[in-house]
C-alpha cells in the first residue's frame, strides 16, 4: 500500500510544480539545495503514521471484501434418540443415532450484495489514502515554508546586526573626532544590542523549524533548504475568474464513495429479505436392527416478525442522508475553493508589493541614509529610522511570501484531483 501512497504523492508534487510554472519566478533556487520541498513531501509520505494508518485501512477493506465473498460454513449435526427410557427403550437397545451436516444455501443474491458493499468500502479506503497524502503534503509544505522563512528572517537579522555594528563603529569615530555627542554612540550601541538579541531569538526559531521539519520527514536534514521556493510567485492576472467547480476533487469523490456505499447497502438490505434454506443430509443407524437409513431435512425460516422492511427503510434513509451530504459537500467545496483562490490571489498581490517596489524603496532609503550619515548630512535618528523601516519591510516581505505559499498549498489541497481508481491495483 505504500506504493499507492507514494504514487499519489508524486502525482501531487507534479501537479504542484505545474501550477508553480504558470507564473514567473522572481528568484532562482539555491544551487546547493540539500532538501527540496518535493523531496520533503516524498520522505514524509513514507514515514508518516497517517500514511501507515491509511495503508492499514486499505488492507482491512480488501480483507473484508474477501470475507464478504465467502460462502457460509456448513454445520455438523449429531443426534441420539430413544435412549434412557422405559421398557424396550431402556438403555441403548432401541437407540437411533443420526449424524449429518447442515448446509445453508443463500438466496436473493446476498453474497454478491455483500461483495458490492465491501468493494465500495475498498474504494472509499483508497480515496481516504489519497486524502491523507494530500493532507501530508499541506502539512509538510507549511512546515517547509516556515523553515525557509525562519532561515530568511535569520539571514535578514544577521545583516541588520552587521549594519548595526558598522553604525556603532561609525558613531564611535564621530564621537572621538568631536563631531557628535556621546549620546549618538549610546543610541547605536542600544541598536546593536537589540539587533544581536534579535539574531539570537531568530536562531532558536530557525533551529526549531528545522527540527520540526526533520521530525516530520523522519530523518536529519543535510544541506540547505530551497530558499528560492519562497520567492516563486504567479503572474498577475486581471479580469473575471471562472466559477470554481467541485467536480473531480477529493472531497466530492469521498462524498460520492459514501453515496456508493449507501446504494450498495440498499441492495444488501433487499437481498437479506429473501429467506435462506438449510439442507441437512444425514445417516441414521437403528440399534435394534443394526440398519442404516438416509435422512434429509430442509428448514426455511418464516419471516413473520422480521421481514426485512425495516432494514430496507434504514438503508434507504442512509442513502438519502449520503445524497444530501454530497450536495452540501459540493456547495462547501466550491465556496472553499472560491475563498482560497481569493486568499491566494490577495496574498500574491501583497507578496509582489512587499518584496518588490516597497522593499526596493526601503533599501534605497537606507542606503542613502547610510551615505548621508557618514558624510554628516543626515542625523543618527534619520539613519536609525531608515534602518528600522528597512528591517520591518524585509520582515513584512518574508511574511507576505510565506503567506502566499501557504495559501497556495491550501488551494492545491482543495483542488487536488481524485485518483483514477481503475488504475489502482486492488
Amino acid at each position: 500500500m505504500h506504493r499507492i501512497l507514494a504514487a499519489i504523492l508524486v502525482a501531487a508534487s507534479s501537479a504542484s510544480a505545474a501550477q508553480t510554472r504558470e507564473g514567473p519566478i522572481s528568484s532562482a533556487p539555491s544551487p546547493s539545495v540539500g532538501l527540496s520541498l518535493d523531496q520533503a513531501v516524498a520522505a514524509a509520505g513514507g514515514s508518516a503514521p497517517a500514511a501507515d494508518a491509511a495503508s492499514a485501512s486499505i488492507n482491512a477493506a480488501q480483507a473484508a471484501r474477501d470475507v464478504a465473498g465467502l460462502r457460509p460454513n456448513p454445520s455438523f449435526q449429531g443426534q441420539v434418540e430413544n435412549v434412557a427410557g422405559s421398557g424396550p427403550y431402556r438403555g441403548l437397545r432401541s437407540a437411533e443415532t443420526t449424524v449429518g451436516v447442515s448446509i445453508p444455501i443463500e438466496l436473493g443474491g446476498k453474497r454478491s450484495a455483500r461483495v458490492a458493499v465491501a468493494g465500495a468500502q475498498v474504494s472509499r479506503a483508497q480515496l481516504q489514502a489519497a486524502i491523507t497524502a494530500a493532507n501530508i503534503r499541506v502539512q509538510v509544505t507549511q512546515i517547509y515554508v516556515e523553515a525557509v522563512a525562519a532561515e530568511r528572517r535569520l539571514a535578514t537579522a544577521r545583516d541588520q546586526a552587521r549594519i548595526a555594528a558598522e553604525v556603532l563603529r561609525g558613531a564611535g569615530v564621530r564621537v572621538r573626532a568631536g563631531r557628535a555627542s556621546p549620546l549618538e554612540q549610546q543610541r547605536a550601541d542600544v541598536a546593536r544590542i537589540n539587533a544581536d538579541a534579535n539574531v539570537e531569538r531568530l536562531t532558536r526559531l530557525a533551529d526549531a523549524a528545522r527540527t520540526n521539519l526533520a521530525r516530520r520527514i523522519g530523518r536529519p536534514i543535510d544541506g540547505a533548504l530551497d530558499t528560492g521556493s519562497l520567492d516563486r510567485l504567479p503572474a498577475a492576472t486581471f479580469g473575471p475568474v471562472a466559477p470554481s467547480k467541485a467536480e473531480g476533487t477529493l472531497a466530492l469523490a469521498a462524498a460520492d464513495a459514501d453515496l456508493a456505499i449507501a446504494d450498495a447497502g440498499i441492495r444488501l438490505a433487499r437481498a437479506n429479505r429473501a429467506p435462506d434454506i438449510n439442507i441437512g443430509p444425514a445417516l441414521r443407524r437403528l440399534e435394534a436392527t443394526n440398519d442404516t437409513a438416509a435422512v434429509l431435512a430442509i428448514s426455511i425460516p418464516i419471516p413473520v416478525f422480521n421481514n426485512g422492511r425495516a432494514a430496507v427503510a434504514q438503508a434507504t434513509a442512509e442513502w438519502t442522508r449520503a445524497e444530501a451530504v454530497r450536495r452540501v459537500t459540493a456547495l462547501d467545496v466550491e465556496q472553499a475553493i472560491t475563498d482560497a483562490e481569493a486568499e491566494a490571489a490577495n496574498a500574491a498581490t501583497s507578496a509582489r508589493a512587499a518584496s518588490g517596489p516597497a522593499l526596493a524603496a526601503a533599501q534605497e532609503a537606507a542606503r542613502i541614509a547610510r551615505i548621508g550619515y557618514r558624510e554628516g548630512k543626515f542625523g543618527q535618528l534619520d539613519l536609525l529610522d531608515a534602518e528600522r523601516t528597512l528591517a520591518e519591510t524585509r520582515a513584512a516581505a518574508i511574511d507576505a511570501l510565506a503567506n502566499y505559499q501557504n495559501a497556495r498549498a491550501r488551494l492545491e489541497r482543495l483542488t487536488a484531483p481524485a485518483p483514477d481508481q481503475q488504475g489502482i491495483d486492488r
